[in-house]
């Protein structure tokens, strides 16, 4: 979708709105650092991201790389920055081709910062001069398929003195074809509230959405407005000056600075605001809540995951539960479906999962780094109290779970310590939900004035000792359904059925039931290959001769992975007892 919609219905609603800016971090560690906070960050409810181009022109692909990521993966609109520096116009060509296949309807042009190793900008062979030529080259090329920001720059272009001129230049951008305007970072909200009064003198009728970048650090911040040339009030740098060597205590003003700009340019009419993160997520959220901007649920969370902006997933609305945690994975694997399941699964032969191979299964943190959180696991207990640790918030990730628990799951998070501790080893988990309002803060997703519902659901690893010792308690409540595998295949279920069956549905005004999360038998046993497949990822990461990595291996080759699902919604211990040693001696009393 165009920015500028969501814009536009943004202002008929009367609501304020936000945007963030990331940019390409140099490590592939550092690239999937920001996935993950550009996944967290989705939950505050961005109307669009953008993405910008490296100065000097040299993060093209990789830009577009993120800009395919985020749309498709993480379902974030997004912006793709697209600049003149070193870019002629068949490199131009394939950036907006790439930008189009991927789903991204949203180009920033701007004429880019001067190549590395030069102090002043010329454009290349076979490119363009200036942002004017670019915009209107995308309209020429592709008419109003993509909506096209410019950058707004309320003191003036650093290589244009002439600030009436700068004004007439941003004009000519708009009238090329610009849908709307994007500032330059400020500290001086009065500075920028009389830029916009200019630009609507002259007949720029286009949204300005101010550019604001929290200070993180005195010296970063100070490097920053220098080389911009932006303006400092001075009462902002006397606040600074006793502060400027204590980071937390600079952190804190920039976050305090930014809401109080916030709020007077917000009672002065404007209505929309975008982050420059510097890839930090803090700072952000805390200036968010501050101001109590909270997106409305069905932007935030129109459905229990991530929702693709990928065009051939436009209509996508159904996926199994066991990617809940392993999104980008469930992503790559079924990219080469032709159509993506809508209202139902359908025939549960028909999904087709890529192989393992060539899919990068692999943990997400360096060697080092999965040292420190996991240590040297020696014995089957030092597992278990990871997976506890994990449960109570002590560490933040494991090989499963990229993240720390879910909001919804600190409800159950003691029931699932308990059974941890007892040696079924969680990785993936729902609390029974009977029907809480769309809009809750922790279990709603959907339209407005609509109701969700969810079945409790446990996915575990299991010795077979002890799997043996669960089905016969599973057997005594027929509201209960699993299935369990090892990493052979040898699969043992109670189902007589390999259809779905919907964990997660929600019911909304005048619309058919929607049942976006479910369990399903093809789809678990493609599961199992990756889920087996990171017990042996993890076991890299020690010495292969060791303790800890014969261990986790021998997890690996003999355990079995089991999903369950209580199906009565309206109970949500019930999964939970049949961990009890005293499960069935409490139904035999029953029963009598």
């Amino acid at each position: 979708m165009k920015v500028i919609y969501k814009i536009q219905k943004a202002h008929e609603e009367g609501r304020p709105f936000w945007s963030f800016e990331y940019f390409p971090p140099k490590t592939q560690q550092g690239i999937q650092y920001l996935y993950d906070r550009m996944e967290r960050m989705y939950r505050l409810g961005p109307e669009f991201i953008d993405i910008t181009w490296n100065a000097g022109g040299t993060s093209s692909q990789l830009t577009s790389e993120i800009t395919a990521t985020a749309q498709s993966v993480y379902g974030l609109e997004t912006v793709m920055h697209l600049t003149c520096t070193n870019m002629p116009k068949e490199k131009i060509d394939k950036a907006l081709r790439d930008a189009k296949e991927c789903g991204c309807q949203n180009i920033l042009a701007l004429r880019g910062d001067p190549p590395k190793g030069s102090d002043r900008w010329e454009a290349c062979e076979g490119g363009f001069s200036n942002a004017i030529d670019l915009v209107r080259y995308i309209r020429a090329e592709y008419g109003d398929y993509f909506g096209i920001c410019v950058a707004g720059y309320c003191e003036g272009h650093a290589d244009n003195p002439d600030k009436d001129d700068d004004l007439r230049r941003l004009k000519q951008k708009v009238d090329a074809g610009a849908d709307f305007i994007v500032t330059q970072l400020f500290y001086d909200e009065d500075l920028f509230l009389i830029w916009v009064k200019k630009c609507r003198a002259i007949g720029i009728t286009c949204p300005i959405i101010p550019g604001v970048l929290p200070i993180q650090n005195y010296t970063t911040f100070k490097r920053i407005v220098t080389l911009s040339n932006t303006s400092v009030p001075q009462y902002v740098l006397e606040d600074l000056e006793p502060i400027k060597h204590d980071d937390s205590a600079v952190k804190e003003y920039g976050i305090q600075l930014t809401v109080k700009m916030i709020k007077k340019m917000y009672a002065d009419g404007i209505s929309g605001f975008h982050f420059y993160t510097m890839n930090l997520e803090r700072s952000t959220r805390l200036i968010l809540e501050a101001l109590e901007f909270v997106a409305p649920v069905e932007n935030a969370k129109p459905l229990p995951w991530c929702p693709s902006l990928s065009v051939k997933r436009k209509m996508e609305n159904v996926r199994p539960i066991f990617w809940r945690n392993r999104t980008k994975s469930y992503i790559t694997r079924t990219e080469a479906w032709d159509e993506f399941p809508n209202g139902r699964w359908g025939d549960s032969r028909s999904p087709a999962f890529g192989e393992l191979d060539g899919y990068g299964i692999s943990l997400k943190h360096s060697i080092k780094e999965a040292h420190r959180l996991w240590g040297y696991p020696n014995k089957l207990t030092e597992i278990c109290d990871l997976f506890v640790q994990y449960c109570n918030g002590e560490i933040n990730s494991l090989p499963w779970s990229d993240q720390t628990l879910a909001q919804e799951t600190e409800i159950i998070k003691d029931h699932l310590a308990h059974i941890n501790s007892l040696g079924y080893l969680t990785i993936n988990s729902q609390p029974a939900v009977n029907g809480a309002r769309s809009d809750d803060k922790v279990f709603g997703w959907g339209p407005k004035n609509g109701y969700v519902y969810q079945k409790s659901y446990l996915e575990i690893f299991v010795s077979p000792d002890k799997l043996d010792t669960l089905i016969p308690r599973i057997a005594r409540d027929p509201l209960i359904t699993f299935y369990a595998v090892n990493k052979q295949g040898d699969l043992k279920t109670n189902t007589q059925s390999e259809g779905p069956n919907a964990v997660t549905w929600g019911v909304f005004p005048g619309k058919e039931i929607i049942q976006p999360t479910i369990v399903e038998a093809v789809s678990f046993m493609a599961w199992k290959d990756e889920a087996f497949e990171l017990w042996n990822e993890w076991a890299k990461i020690y010495e292969p001769d060791s303790i800890s990595s014969k261990l986790i291996s021998e997890i690996a080759e003999t355990w079995y992975l089991i999903n369950i699902v209580h199906n009565n919604f309206h109970d949500s211990e019930g999964i939970f007892a049949i961990f009890e040693d005293n499960y069935t001696n409490d139904l035999l009393d029953a029963d009598r």
